[in-house]
């Protein structure tokens, strides 16, 4: 008697870049994640940073590739009928690791199961095997459907280009440059009339996933460049940069250039502590829907604009909501929070 059948479908996902401390940095990626059962597959796998096969950003060729070889159209890449689900976001090597399931048909429907952590050839189902999670049978309509989508309508359209408005040219190029260092293009222009308007083609401004303000960019700027994407039919998040903070204002980008619908989203929810609630008990509640490590990073500009960095929390956190303790002497002053996980991260100011 066949398994239990569970729902098959596709979501956009990404692998949110970042500057870490330390001067190190994390590649932004967007990629297309596997639901199983109305959840993102990834979520079963803890803390895993890794993407997969369906990333934006590789060849339309490879890309479709990977489609059909996910319908079995094409003969498996590893040995026992074994295809890559998960892999390193860096690089194709598997001797990153990645994870991998045996894939195989019975009949119309599609069966994943055996799912292994692998470094080499050949899994260890023993010693790597994730014990519990699948296998899966999807319906094969439902399956192939979801993924034939994908080959009608080619790599999935991303903007990983932002536009960043001001006349800080200083600070905007520090900013394209650190944007630029994680994958994200950037465009700097100091004022709104900048921005293309009548007799330019809309396609110009349909390039780019979000805009950045500076400081000095005017309420009456600020309408101007909403209105220049709106006649373009450009949905387009606005980030404000006031804060001359590079870290931060990466981490506002990509929180903003993240399009994955919010019910499928690992992180998502950082509150700071109300004014009246800001003092030495005082702490920031951070929310998760699947275990997952989490970062948290304090940022603070003192009176004379330097920027000041706190390493606040770096540990596991199980679903729910959670409250982590804040230093008072860290948060004083002019202060943000960056909350990270491996696929997502959120920002916010701390109200003293």
């Amino acid at each position: 008697m066949p398994a239990e059948y569970a729902t098959f479908g596709l979501t956009p996902a990404i692998r949110a870049g970042g500057l870490l401390s330390g001067g190190d940095h994390r590649v932004h990626r967007d990629f297309v994640d596997f639901v199983v059962d109305g959840r993102p597959l990834l979520f079963r796998l803890s803390d895993l940073d890794a993407v997969s096969p369906l990333a934006s950003d590789i060849p339309p060729a490879i890309f479709t590739a990977q489609v059909r070889s996910l319908l079995l159209e094409t003969r498996a890449p590893l040995p026992s009928g074994r295809y890559i689900v998960y892999g390193c976001p860096d690089c194709e090597d598997l001797a990153c690791g990645a994870v991998t399931a045996a894939i195989e048909r019975d009949g119309e429907d599609y069966i994943w199961r055996d799912f292994a952590w692998q470094t080499g050839e050949h899994a260890d189902l023993e010693r790597d095997g994730y014990h519990g999670l699948g296998p899966f049978r999807f319906r094969g309509a439902d399956y192939r459907t979801a993924l034939a989508a994908l080959l009608a309508d080619g790599v999935p359209g991303t903007r990983r280009r932002v536009l960043l408005i001001g006349a800080r040219v200083a600070l905007l190029a520090r900013l394209a440059a650190a944007l630029r260092t994680i994958g994200v293009g950037a465009d700097i222009t100091s004022a709104a009339d900048g921005v293309p308007a009548d007799g330019v083609p809309a396609d110009e401004l349909r390039g780019y996933g979000a805009v950045v303000f500076g400081r000095s960019a005017g309420p009456a700027e600020r309408d101007a460049v909403r209105a220049a994407f709106a006649a373009a039919g450009v949905d387009v998040p606005c980030v404000d940069g006031r804060a001359p903070i590079v870290p931060l204002l990466v981490a506002r980008t990509e929180q903003a250039l993240d399009r994955s619908p919010p019910e499928r989203r690992r992180l998502t929810a950082l509150v700071s502590p109300a004014p009246a609630k800001a003092d030495a008990g005082a702490g920031t509640e951070v929310e998760v829907t699947s275990s997952c490590r989490v970062r948290l990073t304090a940022y603070r500009v003192d009176r004379l604009a330097r920027t000041h960095t706190h390493e606040v929390f770096d540990g596991v956190l199980e679903p729910g909501r959670h409250r982590i303790p804040l230093d008072p002497r860290t948060v004083r002053g002019e202060s943000y929070l960056v909350a990270r996980t491996a696929g997502a991260v959120l920002t916010t100011a701390v109200r003293r």
